[in-house]
């Protein structure tokens, strides 16, 4: 399988820990994303390491029992360490405060603590097999104020810090979930729900494992997902991830149902919104998209793999050690180790290796793996880092060896250009507001994001258009309907065609001589009128003599001043159309002699200084009977050059009668 075939891949700078051991025992916090070496219960030393910080954190702690659970709270102020069923300890990281451990026992009665969740820089939540306990801790009295507490029998928990939901198995079987929901201070309880479990299970025994339960953000909704090894019915073969929405409020609802027709053991991802599914036993992943369109049965929707099941690309784990040893061969990573240890939304850690990796996906092999333009594109636009490879797919379908028919090059221009109108929108009604300014019932205003799915019309022109339009190969009929095609979609979406665009297409048509189709397109206003475009339309007149017309009466309707107009072609070296376009109208007995001689000379083009000075001369003569410039026209300068190029005798004499 080549490099191109791997859509997925583990980050190339991984968090490197010391691999566990019967002495080092390995902690992953979910919140911070940290890992903790805690070698001998932390009398040898305890080394610290996140993703982001590249600096560890190393400390010693006196080693009073084994360790069960040891996080940071949120900015590493506070340690809390878990060595009994009873008790967590701290410890303040606070610069100038105590260093001495404080401890916090749990409130009720012969309950074991589960496990702790800090839920900010100073919360922290105990959970215990019968209910839960919300702290604030106060490092510098160090000691814990309990702010709330719930009794409920709990078999497991789980914690999404992203969404700051804790969520518990209760009952017996384990199947009915109660979410609560923290914020500053604050505990709230959601309304509990339960899990659909295969079939109704033979005993009372706990029956849903947290192994098959996560939870995540996707597309900025809160999802449990459970995976379901055996459908609930019985025509259906395979495992399936059934997806349930969290809300802030209201009831949790069942949404959507992955298809992952296979059986045996599964982990779950979630990366850039995307589910990732991997299966042990084939060493292949899939990944799904609930925005993409699937099944729906009026209750639920039913999706199956966006792609065929592929392995994550092969890693090569660097050789440690000084420079001189490295110099041997890197050691191949086993993929979908027994060993890994998945947590969300995108970590996977391999303890008996010692590394922490986020999962990424690949954009670009997706590209060839999903034929159907249409829902390449629905799929990308989704994706953070999308634009440059929606450009080359782009690229691609108007390429001489995959090109695509019109009406799918119309469905890609239309998906593109309905994702930049909303951005318009969104700009233009941020604009408004601020504009209007603050009211008393518009909340905060937040200017619109412009991501990556955002592609505007220099994009566009920059990186395919123009380029396209280059290529000698393409039939031009092709290459004109497909500009045609980017225009008519902009349009139909009422996006302001930018002038550079419909230049595009006239110069395509001028290349090809195509005079008739670029009069019927100006004629029936298939070009938008604009300054730039008849001034372009000017410079055509030597090629296409009509054009000198169609564009004085483009400039007409766009009812602009006639000594704008005369600035507008003077300022793009137009200097004989602006004195044809001042005679039509009758003004040039009127104007200055020396703007146009001025113009006519930034030209270098000599020939065209002679027909202009001439000119003037002709009408010196014409209106005061003599050639010669007055004083008062400050022309003395073009008068000298004049005489240096074409010599004295070149000057006009004055006629006598």
């Amino acid at each position: 399988m080549g490099q191109e075939d791997y859509y997925l891949e583990l980050c190339d700078r991984p968090v490197h820990f010391e691999k566990a051991n019967p002495v080092n025992c390995v902690f992953f916090d979910e919140a911070n994303k940290q890992v903790f070496a805690v070698r001998s219960g932390g009398a040898t030393g305890v080394v610290v390491k996140g993703p982001d910080d590249r600096n560890p954190i190393s400390f010693r702690m006196e080693d009073k029992g084994e360790v069960k659970c040891i996080k940071f709270s949120l900015e590493n102020k506070i340690l809390a360490v878990q060595r009994t069923s009873k008790t967590v300890d701290f410890s303040n990281f606070i610069p100038d405060s105590s260093q001495l451990e404080y401890t916090q026992e749990c409130k009720t009665k012969n309950a074991n603590i589960l496990g702790f969740c800090w839920t900010s820089s100073t919360e922290i939540v105990f959970i215990t097999d019968q209910g839960i306990e919300f702290y604030q801790v106060l490092p510098e009295k160090r000691n814990l104020k309990l702010l709330k507490s719930q009794n409920i029998n709990v078999n497991w928990y789980m914690y999404c810090p992203e969404g700051a939901v804790i969520l518990l198995s209760t009952t017996v079987l384990g199947n009915v979930l109660q979410p609560f929901y923290f914020r500053t201070g604050t505990m709230s309880k959601l309304p509990k729900f339960e899990i659909e479990l295969p079939a109704a299970p033979k005993s009372t025994k706990l029956s849903l494992s947290e192994r098959d339960i996560a939870m995540a953000t996707i597309y900025g909704q809160l999802y449990v997902l459970f995976l379901r090894h055996h459908s609930r019915t019985s025509n259906s073969t395979g495992a399936e991830v059934v997806l349930y929405h969290l809300p802030r409020e209201g009831a949790c609802k069942k949404m959507h149902i992955l298809k992952l027709n296979r059986t045996g053991k599964f982990a779950l991802n979630v990366v850039d919104n995307l589910v990732v599914v991997h299966h042990q036993d084939t060493e292949t992943s899939v990944i799904f998209d609930i925005k993409l369109r699937g099944e729906f049965d009026g209750t639920v929707t039913f999706h199956h793999p966006v792609l065929p099941a592929r392995s994550i690309q092969p890693y090569q784990i660097p050789v440690a050690g000084p420079a001189p040893v490295t110099s041997q061969s890197p050691i191949p990573c086993k993929l979908y180790s027994s060993s890994w240890i998945v947590f969300q939304p995108d970590i996977i850690i391999s303890a008996s290796q010692g590394y922490l990796w986020n999962l990424q996906v690949k954009l670009q092999p997706i590209v060839n793996l999903l034929p159907d333009k249409g829902r390449l594109m629905d799929f990308l636009l989704q994706r953070k880092e999308c634009k440059m490879v929606i450009l080359s797919v782009c690229s691609q379908m108007l390429s001489e060896s995959d090109r695509a028919t019109l009406p799918v090059i119309a469905t890609v221009f239309d998906k593109l250009n309905h994702e930049y109108k909303k951005y318009l929108d969104a700009e233009q009604s941020y604009t408004t507001a601020v504009e209007a300014g603050p009211s008393r019932c518009s909340p905060l205003l937040k200017r619109p994001v412009r991501t990556q799915a955002v592609v505007d019309q220099s994009d566009m022109y920059t990186h395919v258009l123009s380029v396209f339009t280059e290529k000698k190969e393409m039939p031009h009929k092709f290459v004109i309907a497909v500009l045609m095609e980017y225009i008519r979609s902009l349009n139909q979406f009422q996006i302001t065609v930018q002038h550079f665009l419909h230049e595009l297409v006239i110069k395509t048509l001028v290349q090809h001589n195509l005079f008739y189709m670029l009069h019927q397109f100006l004629q029936y206003h298939v070009l938008s009128d604009s300054k730039p475009l008849a001034c372009l339309l000017l410079s055509l007149e030597s090629f296409y003599p009509p054009a000198h017309q169609l564009s004085l009466d483009m400039l007409k309707r766009l009812s602009t001043a006639n000594d704008e107009i005369v600035e507008v072609l003077l300022s793009k070296h137009q200097v004989l159309a602006a004195l044809r376009f001042i005679r039509g109208i009758g003004g040039h007995d009127n104007i200055s002699a020396r703007k146009f001689l001025d113009a006519a000379k930034q030209t270098e083009d000599n020939m065209l200084f002679y027909t202009i000075f001439r000119f003037f001369e002709q009408r010196n003569q014409r209106l005061r009977g003599n050639p010669n410039f007055t004083p008062g026209e400050h022309c003395e300068e073009h008068v000298a050059f004049f005489k240096q190029v074409f010599g004295d005798q070149a000057l006009m004499r004055p006629t006598t009668f």
